[in-house]
């Protein structure tokens, strides 16, 4: 059984082991196993679950700006070594898309825009790091002298005090200037405690001679340990497990710093106390790992979705379009970073899963990749036929034949929605183009449009009276020269807006009813009292009348043929067709009406 004033050799040794036991159960809350230098490549990676590179750069920034950089040596590693994993997983993504796309390996050359960054805080850390572990030797060094110095006083107060010495006091300011004195190095501080130890026993047994006094001390000293327990007491109804390890962790150091010697009678019982409650707070590490173990399974269950949901996404089961490859893009992107910021997942299950997901992310980006290397050959076919519909759109976009014009260009943006992409470099270029044809034909059609507006209103108004004097003809005496004066008024007229072209129809059709019922030809019609010289003025009239409307019927049928099939049973050509027919109608009449005027009829 362990009796020892303080702590026995043996006693130290497992003080030793149960803070070695508890610093690596701080890891393994904090961490998911070793630096990738050791059996996995990832593990810091859930040093801090939610953590991105930028954050961890920013983190190792904002230490080495603090005052005492250097201190901070462990979490700045942490930060470290999750963002070295960071930018070498980013690398090689590259460099495996590099070799997907059929390129030598050995080619490739590549430098994380994030690397230099991250070398220069490696950089200057290591700098600061070296400055503050100069500065924490030259002070453990100061401490150690100051210690020994204590000792060399703490000797001398029992072996060479002058008559007279409060013993009392100079013990207390002995033991007090011990307790607030620096660290030294690991190296130095168990003999130099011990030895320390050893003339406190000393001294205490010069004291034996003086029973009241040691009494007082001994006193003093259990109230020490007393305190001790009581601090360690309190831990067991700690419901953060891990806190309370931690604070069993310092209480031990004080014990075996401070817990000086009590009375004989004290000495076993009040170890005794303190180790029963340590053991009961060391029992709870069970808890602590089942804990632990539940919250991992449970990340690992996460995270097996995660891998599963992006492998449903790198094989779709239709055929996909590049609209479902750019909102997968997007998705596994998020799936990717809720992956990362899961916590840890069982230790022996840590390096299968993480290289599941890095497998399976390689294998989306292969896929993807293929679909779009297949995209460039349709890409350029796609190019082929927008630049086709930009050559038409600008050979037209002058045109102010409206009836044909305007149905075309409605036509030439619906072709160019349903083509599909062209590749990047020219999709500004022919967009720029095709709008500007675009623009220049509508702008110009609304223009014109406003201008005419009410002029044909104007003419429609004369049109529609014409029209309703023409339907009062009968086929009494004269009704042949009404007619024939009804028609010379109608034909100078220009046009009428285009939701009343109909009216044109409505005449000729009331014409020929006229005509009809006064049992005459429309060839027959004809304009009296003309002299030679205006008869011949008409005929030059009607030839160039001829040759124009020839020309636009030849235009009118060449638009058409821009459709697919034309047919009267579109109703976007149905009116298309109809000026087509009056027009070839108009141009017969104006032949034979030729004919009679070089025949002399």
């Amino acid at each position: 059984m362990i009796t020892e004033n303080n702590l026995s050799e043996n006693e130290e040794k497992k003080n030793s082991n149960e803070g070695s036991t508890e610093e690596t159960l701080e890891n393994t809350v904090s961490q998911d196993g070793k630096a990738h230098e050791g059996e996995t490549e990832h593990e810091e990676e859930h040093v801090d679950t939610d953590i991105t590179l930028a954050d961890a750069l920013k983190e190792m920034e904002k230490i080495i700006n603090t005052a005492n950089a250097g201190e901070d040596f462990k979490k700045f590693n942490q930060l470290k070594e999750k963002a070295s994993h960071f930018i070498h997983d980013e690398v090689e993504d590259k460099k495996h898309e590099y070799a997907e796309a059929g390129n030598p390996p050995e080619n490739f050359s590549y430098e994380h825009p994030l690397q230099s960054k991250f070398s220069a805080l490696v950089n200057i850390f290591r700098e600061k790091h070296d400055t503050y572990q100069k500065g924490q030797e030259e002070e453990q060094k100061k401490n150690l002298d100051h210690r020994q110095n204590i000792i060399e006083r703490l000797k001398n107060l029992y072996t060479n005090s002058e008559p007279g010495t409060n013993l009392f006091k100079s013990i207390r300011d002995i033991k007090e200037e011990w307790s607030n004195a620096g660290q030294v190095a690991k190296s130095e501080f168990k003999i130099l405690n011990n030895n320390y130890f050893h003339h406190l026993n000393q001294f205490y047994q010069m004291l034996d001679l003086n029973k009241e006094f040691l009494e007082q001390e001994y006193s003093h000293n259990l109230e020490k340990r007393q305190h001790i327990i009581e601090r360690a007491k309190q831990l067991e109804h700690e419901p953060v497990i891990q806190k309370a390890l931690n604070e069993l962790q310092y209480l031990h150091k004080l014990w075996k710093e401070e817990a000086e010697p009590v009375s004989e009678e004290f000495r076993e019982k009040t170890w005794e106390e303190f180790k029963e409650i340590s053991n009961k707070i060391h029992e709870r590490k069970s808890e602590l790992s089942a804990a632990i173990e539940t919250e991992q399974n449970a990340n690992l269950e996460k995270k097996n979705q995660i891998i599963a949901e992006i492998k449903k996404l790198s094989e779709p089961s239709e055929n996909p379009n590049h609209n479902y490859w750019q909102n997968a893009i997007r998705r596994v992107e998020d799936l990717r970073s809720e992956f990362l910021k899961t916590g840890s997942v069982p230790r022996k299950l840590s390096n299968q899963n993480w290289n599941e997901f890095k497998t399976i992310l390689r294998s989306f980006n292969t896929t993807k990749n293929t679909y779009y290397k297949s995209l460039k050959g349709s890409q350029q076919a796609n190019l082929d036929e927008k630049l086709k519909l930009i050559q038409t759109a600008q050979d037209n976009m002058n045109n102010e034949e409206w009836e044909i014009a305007v149905p075309l260009f409605k036509k030439l943006q619906e072709d160019w929605k349903k083509i599909g992409h062209v590749p990047k470099s020219m999709t500004n270029k022919i967009w720029d183009e095709f709008r500007d044809a675009c623009n220049t034909f509508f702008n110009n059609y609304r223009e014109k449009s406003n201008a005419s507006t009410d002029n044909w209103k104007e003419n429609y108004k004369n049109k529609k009276a014409i029209l309703d004097d023409l339907k009062t003809v009968t086929d009494e005496d004269g009704s042949i020269e009404r007619i024939e004066a009804i028609k010379t008024a109608w034909n100078n007229i220009g046009k009428v807006p285009r939701d009343k072209i109909s009216i044109n129809t409505e005449f000729n059709k009331t014409l020929r009813e006229k005509l009809k019922l006064n049992k005459i030809n429309e060839l027959e019609l004809k304009e009296e009292g003309l002299s030679e010289n205006q008869l011949t003025d008409k005929a030059r009239k009607i030839k160039s009348q001829i040759s124009d409307l020839e020309g636009e019927i030849v235009k009118l049928e060449n638009n058409l043929s821009f459709f697919k099939n034309p047919s009267r049973e579109n109703a976007m050509l149905k009116d298309t067709f109809n000026t087509i027919d009056e027009k070839k109608a108009h141009l017969e009449t104006l032949k034979q009406n030729l004919h009679n005027i070089i025949a002399g009829e």
